[in-house]
């Protein structure tokens, strides 16, 4: 058997690879031709197929993609082949989602606000200047400061797309003594956590009573651009919108009218459908809006998944055992 690496990986991640495949010879292939002229009988493949190697493999079975999304790896004749894909499924959630908790924090307590008032040396509470109103006698002496800061504890969280990144943030959301509510394609009737859980179709129920959405899901011919000013007006009025999914999913001039018009409280978003986001965009000068380029999934341990991934599916590919991380070709994921 034979196994076929493009573009080449450094020589620590081609010793793993290797000692994994065992018999399985592999080709470590620095530049395109060099794995034209390899793919020809190779059964395996690790790293971004093209058309025209996928056109010149006769044994191809299995091909692992090194990203997550596939919106930009799979194409027509590769989603007809019938070799088996899989993907990076896995490696980043927990990472994605105590960034999102990050920004749910900074919306909650304001922190962003308090961190530009702090580079001007400003000390000024949001809701007034001042000392606090007595509130010690029920909700009707509640200040202006008490009620510019939020509780997470009974507060809405709606999670857009249940995968490994949705439900790892679900999972902090009940730490927190949040309420979860979620829409995702394949919506089950009982998740440990979850009150309610509907089909896309459905998603207006999760809009309305959600104080914080969270879209966690992939880019898919469904998702594009599902988030627009048909779903902002159905959402909760001040309520938040985190997108860590994919920027393909937001129509931001839809989303940038929203805050502006004050129907929503705000928004953090770490991916864009353009990136880097236009520096012309009305998003970057909204002090109700987080904007991170695209790191939710860096961190220490994310190298070493990637490659624990590879190496597993290589033995399981050896061995005839079942793939982990099967997508279906046609959805995207």
């Amino acid at each position: 058997m034979k196994l076929l690496l493009y573009p080449a990986v450094d020589e620590r991640r081609l010793e793993a690879i290797t000692r994994a495949a065992g018999t399985m010879r592999v080709v470590n292939a620095a530049g395109e031709d060099e794995a034209l002229a390899a793919i020809g009988d190779a059964d395996a493949m690790f790293g971004k197929i093209t058309a025209r190697l996928l056109a010149a493999a006769r044994r191809l079975r299995w091909v692992q993609s090194p990203t997550v999304s596939l919106e930009h790896y799979v194409f027509p004749e590769l989603v007809e082949h019938s070799a088996v894909l899989t993907n990076m499924r896995g490696i980043f959630s927990d990472v994605i989602a105590e960034q999102v908790f990050g920004y749910i924090l900074c919306f909650s307590r304001n922190l962003h606000h308090y961190i530009r008032r702090q580079a001007t040396r400003r000390w000024e509470p949001l809701g007034g200047e001042g000392g606090r109103v007595d509130n010690t006698f029920g909700p009707a002496f509640v200040s202006p400061i008490d009620r510019a800061h939020r509780q997470l504890t009974g507060a809405t969280l709606g999670v857009v797309g249940l995968g490994g990144i949705g439900m790892e943030v679900a999972r902090r959301a009940r730490a927190f003594g949040m309420r979860v509510v979620a829409v995702d394609p394949r919506p089950l009737k009982h998740i440990e956590g979850v009150e309610a859980c509907w089909p896309p179709a459905e998603a207006q129920h999760l809009l309305e009573q959600s104080d914080y959405v969270v879209i966690a899901a992939p880019h898919t011919p469904e998702t594009a651009r599902s988030f627009g000013a048909k779903q902002f007006e159905q959402m909760k009025p001040g309520a938040v919108l985190v997108n860590v999914g994919r920027g393909a999913i937001v129509d931001l001039a839809a989303l940038a009218s929203a805050l502006q018009n004050g129907r929503l409280g705000g928004a953090a978003l770490d991916v864009f459908e353009t990136e880097p986001l236009p520096p012309e965009h009305p998003l970057w000068q909204m002090e109700n809006v987080i904007l991170t380029p695209h790191v939710a999934g860096y961190g220490p341990q994310i190298a070493a998944r990637h490659l624990d991934v590879v190496v597993t599916n290589i033995r399981r590919f050896v061995r005839d055992e079942p793939l982990v991380n099967v997508v279906n070709k046609a959805a995207w994921f």
